[in-house]
């Protein structure tokens, strides 16, 4: 006699085939899912690197040390700055783009970037092919300065200068977006001076104001506090309109360097292996926090504009800049090994 609790052989198969069909079923559809999915929803799974390619004190280094401790709250990861200068940032540059783990990315000057490929007759990446965009976040105009002990106190005083006096100025790395500009405006002006080259921005500061060099061209957000305090001179600034903090203080173009604009453009880059998921994330992650009023009223107390690009933008941008900066260094005749 068959026990009524029991299943029967017949019952039980039916069961195991419909656990089978449902298991088939539920696989199909995972099948489906886009295959970022998955990597979306748990990345990061572990600390993030922001390298930045230049010394500390700098503008990108001043925006990563501001980003940071917020992107790793809202990430629910560590994030971890590391500065990697050297080689006009194409070091640091390098080390992201051969970057094969997922969780290195970069915070750069990517005007400066975009200069290398012109600039240097051997690079070991291609920042075309093998960096992508992720996000642009912010855009500081160059503050023309000098020591305070310059007589020079406008734009024509200092080229007059230049063409008596021996005049060194502070290069903050070879080949990069200020040392162009100062190039630029020396070829629309006449100025005459020699460039001293650094590693990156900070030392280029701290010896124009120990007087070691007497000029510098850099980003507003690490130079302006500086001229706060009176240990820099500003001549002008590289923006096509006057900057509300220094209403006083003339543009460069208003004072003879006609159609002169220049600038530092923060942004955060990825080696092109990245998968896109993680890259929208990130990018959509950064935006939402350069975007916050906290930390865009930090930025612009410091000079410095939120101006925003999404991956795809960040990238027309890119070429953009590049083909742009080939014609300036081909009229220098500037080339680096």
């Amino acid at each position: 006699m068959q026990d009524r609790n029991k299943p029967s052989a017949t019952g039980r198969i039916g069961r195991i085939g419909r656990r089978a069909v449902l298991a088939t079923a539920a696989v199909t559809a995972l099948a489906g899912v886009a295959p970022g999915a998955f990597a979306q929803a748990g990345w990061p799974g572990k600390p993030l690197r922001i390298i930045v390619p230049y010394t500390p004190g700098g503008s990108s280094d001043i925006i990563a040390r501001i980003l940071s401790p917020l992107l790793s709250e809202q990430l629910k990861q560590t994030v971890i700055v590391e500065n990697k200068p050297g080689a006009s940032g194409n070091m640091g540059a390098d080390q992201t783009a051969k970057a094969n783990d997922g969780y290195t990315v970069m915070l750069c000057d990517v005007s400066a970037l975009a200069i290398s490929p012109s600039l240097y007759t051997k690079l070991p990446f291609d920042p075309s092919k093998d960096l992508r965009g992720v996000a642009m976040l912010a855009y500081s105009p160059h503050m023309l300065v000098v020591h305070p002990s310059v007589p020079a106190s406008n734009l024509k005083e200092l080229v007059e200068l230049s063409k008596k006096s021996k005049i060194d100025f502070a290069v903050t790395a070879m080949g990069s977006a200020p040392h162009l500009a100062g190039y630029q405006v020396a070829s629309l002006t006449g100025a005459k001076w020699e460039y001293i080259p650094y590693k990156g921005g900070s030392q280029a500061v701290t010896d124009t104001i120990a007087g070691q060099t007497q000029v510098l061209m850099n980003g507003m957000l690490a130079t302006l506090p500086f001229v706060q305090q009176n240990k820099l001179k500003v001549i002008g600034v590289s923006k096509a309109t006057r900057v509300p903090l220094l209403p006083n203080v003339p543009t460069l173009a208003e004072q003879g360097a006609t159609g002169f604009e220049s600038g530092t453009w923060q942004g955060i880059l990825a080696p092109a292996s990245m998968p896109k998921a993680h890259v929208d994330k990130l990018s959509a992650a950064l935006i939402s926090i350069i975007r916050s009023p906290d930390v865009r009223a930090r930025l612009a107390a410091q000079g410095a504009e939120v101006n925003t690009m999404n991956a795809a933008e960040m990238d027309t941008f890119f070429n953009a800049e590049r083909k742009k900066w080939a014609g300036v260094v081909a009229k220098s005749g500037l080339k680096l090994d």
